[in-house]
């Protein structure tokens, strides 16, 4: 019996080897934390008028890098070219060098060791690590803005912070303890169910401590992202409802009447956590910078 062969031909203006795709006008720095004795990478956008200006720009600070930096730099482009928004630089905060996504945002972005739950490693031979955010906070203001600030024209005193989920639970750890580190906030469905909802007695502690609280928040979820057919309401990631949550917390941060703060909530209709974090950030962008003047 005779074999039949089958050929694959290229077509002969495809490379053998295809190079891999890169985003224009975009840098990678490497840098080392001091302090947390880890390495990481700044994934740095430039507005299409840089090269051309001396002028300083606002910068956006967007954790979770490997997948929100692209959607980041192509809406405020976007925006700045077709809507009269003003240009910034957009910086994306990597995961730690050798870490799983998973193993490195679950450490660096959480405020607090969950009480009562127990979680597996994806990383063999490595236990699960919680409750860094606060250490990894200071290593953005104390490392990585003065490494921006030498290298590029960053206007330092316009700078805002985009995060979700959990990249959302590291930003209200630095609302409630460091609120001046950022001018402005974008904070996308927030993880508030996390550590039987630590965030919610940190915001207490807050209030009895202080009347001030200089910030500007804008928060963001999709619609869909409510309690389960069936579930009882608590907080625990399984039966939490996190509108509810973040209308809850909300409320909580308005009934203090901190002084210099500005919060503004809204809900998408029809989007879950997976698909709302493009529409909470074009809009959260809005309510910082509006259209160019």
């Amino acid at each position: 019996m005779k074999r039949l062969i089958l050929v694959l031909v290229l077509p002969c203006c495809l490379s053998a080897a295809a190079a891999p795709y890169q985003l224009d006008a975009t840098e990678v720095r490497d840098i080392r934390s001091a302090s947390l004795k880890r390495d990481y990478q700044l994934l740095v956008a430039l507005p299409d008028s840089y090269a051309s200006s001396t002028r300083r720009y606002p910068v956006l600070f967007v954790t979770d890098a490997n997948y929100a930096f692209p959607v980041v730099r192509s809406i405020a482009q976007r925006l700045a070219k077709h809507a009269g928004m003003e240009e910034v630089i957009v910086v994306g905060l990597s995961y730690a060098a050798g870490d799983t996504p998973a193993y490195s945002r679950r450490r660096d972005y959480t405020p607090s060791t969950p009480r009562g739950q127990t979680y597996s490693s994806d990383m063999p031979g490595r236990a699960p690590a919680f409750g860094e955010a606060a250490a990894y906070g200071r290593f953005i203001a104390t490392e990585v803005f003065p490494a921006i600030a030498a290298r590029y024209r960053a206007d330092m005193r316009r700078k805002a912070f985009v995060g979700h989920s959990y990249g959302s639970l590291l930003g209200i750890e630095l609302l409630l303890t460091t609120p001046a580190t950022f001018e402005h906030y974008i904070l996308g469905s927030p993880s508030l169910w996390f550590d039987r909802g630590v965030m919610f007695e940190r915001e207490a502690a807050y209030a009895r401590a202080r009347r001030e609280l200089p910030a500007s928040v804008y928060f963001g979820i999709g619609g869909r992202e409510t309690l389960a057919p069936g579930k009882k309401r608590s907080r625990s990631e399984e039966e939490a409802d996190m509108v509810a949550d973040l209308k809850e917390f909300d409320a909580a941060l308005a009934s203090r009447r901190h002084r210099g703060l500005r919060t503004q909530v809204e809900v998408f209709p029809g989007e879950d956590h997976a698909s709302v974090f493009p529409f909470l950030f074009t809009h959260g962008l809005r309510a910082w910078l509006g259209k160019a003047r």
